[in-house]
């Protein structure tokens, strides 16, 4: 597939198909999160792969597993989402975080090596790390794509990420951004609609 029309194809999907993602593609996909660009040269960071339903379902038992109508509500009054398109998408994703990591092929579970605390930087240096992973994800979710299939995305909430690294067994010093799931999009399910951007509004020659 043509760079572009990867960048183009790559969506969130919430929904798949009952397919597996074979060992040799997520090994590509993986690889290609490898060529990102690394703050320190090293790229100090790990994929953790887990397609057993067992260590699944173990991993994502701290996700809560939908959401009332009342509290969908509040959390949109909460967080001041005021845009309809942008309504619609949470109104989608959120009732489903925890099955669209459960139904996917397998969830991959970055990890990135951080030095200092990352929710207490003493510059924006010391945040290098946590922006290089995220370039190497962005690598993975753009090969995905390519490879014909999709990802999903959930940052850990509370407790998730000492819960998932009591599960998984990763050291303490290595820090997990997200979970990810990846499979094959099902087929028919409806993507919220995206916000158009005029992107000629959005760039500035020289300056703001």
């Amino acid at each position: 597939m043509e760079f572009y029309e990867a960048v183009n194809k790559r969506r969130t999907v919430r929904e798949f198909e009952q397919e597996d993602v074979p060992e040799e593609v997520l090994e590509r996909i993986i690889s290609a999160a490898f060529k990102a660009p690394s703050n320190d040269h090293l790229r100090d960071w790990h994929y953790i792969v887990i397609k057993d339903k067992a260590r699944t379902a173990e991993l994502l038992s701290i996700i809560p597993k939908g959401i009332s109508e009342e509290d969908m509500a509040a959390l949109i009054k909460d967080w001041a989402l005021d845009d309809p398109l942008q309504q619609e998408c949470y109104r989608k994703a959120v009732p489903k975080q925890y099955s669209m990591l459960f139904d996917a092929a397998a969830v991959i579970v970055p990890l990135f090596l951080q030095k200092t605390d990352i929710l207490r930087p003493e510059n924006i240096s010391h945040l290098n790390g946590f922006a290089s992973i995220w370039c190497s994800i962005e690598n993975l979710l753009l090969a995905a794509a390519a490879e014909g299939y999709a990802c999903d995305l959930r940052i850990p909430l509370g407790d998730e990420s000492g819960h998932a690294g009591k599960v998984l067994g990763f050291p303490e010093e290595y820090t997990m951004p997200c979970f990810i799931g990846i499979g094959r999009p099902k087929e028919g399910s409806r993507l919220p609609k995206q916000k158009e951007i005029n992107i000629k509004e959005r760039i500035h020659r020289d300056r703001f």
